[in-house]
């Protein structure tokens, strides 16, 4: 497997999965001038991340390859214990994730992409940031007395830690939610997140 990924961005989250599993892997940092680079463009017409090639198979899509890797790896047990109820589980929190919580962020980093009026694009970021406010808020209550998000360690934990960096970057406070401080500090000593974030070179 090859992992194409950018720093600090949603494709970390896989790289820490594939971590988790120990999977036999390389990753390669993207560039700007890579994602217009044509044999890039040919695995992924959008010139995003992440990008997960698998001998002749090319996959995109963070959620897709999240799962992709979870179940190419079962031992890991990402996706639970096997039953349907706690695949179910992790993949309702890993939705969360991308559906709820990430494309907030998307608001905040490149609001300017939604409109060219600095009045729009503050207020579509206060706007996000309320929201992620509460959506951070349904998650600490999920994290009562729990270790992870789902309940047990999933796809959905290095996705949700990622958008913890990035809200802890944007300074946006989350000091009234002990869980999710909890939560962000032991991912933070987590062996597969150090040795993914020291191959991207975040630490």
């Amino acid at each position: 497997m090859k992992l194409f990924t950018k720093p600090g961005a949603c494709s970390t989250a896989d790289h820490i999965a594939l971590c988790w599993c120990d999977a036999k892997f390389e990753s390669q940092n993207v560039t700007p001038e890579l994602l217009k680079d044509p044999k890039f463009l040919k695995l992924n017409p959008m010139g995003q991340i992440p990008v997960l090639v698998d001998g002749d198979f090319v996959l995109t899509q963070n959620v897709a390859i999240l799962t992709y890797i979870a179940e190419s790896f079962p031992n890991a047990k990402l996706l639970g214990d096997g039953s349907l109820q706690q695949k179910a589980e992790a993949l309702r929190w890993l939705s969360f994730v991308n559906a709820d919580v990430h494309p907030k962020f998307a608001l905040i980093f490149g609001g300017a992409k939604y409109s060219s009026d600095p009045a729009v694009v503050e207020a579509l970021s206060k706007g996000a940031r309320e929201i992620l406010h509460k959506l951070f808020g349904q998650a600490n209550d999920q994290l009562n007395g729990k270790e992870w998000i789902a309940g047990f360690r999933s796809v959905a934990d290095p996705y949700f830690f990622m958008t913890l960096t990035w809200a802890k970057r944007l300074n946006i406070d989350l000091s009234n939610y002990a869980n999710l401080q909890n939560y962000f500090e032991k991912m933070q000593k987590d062996q597969g997140v150090q040795a993914a974030f020291k191959a991207e070179g975040l630490i």
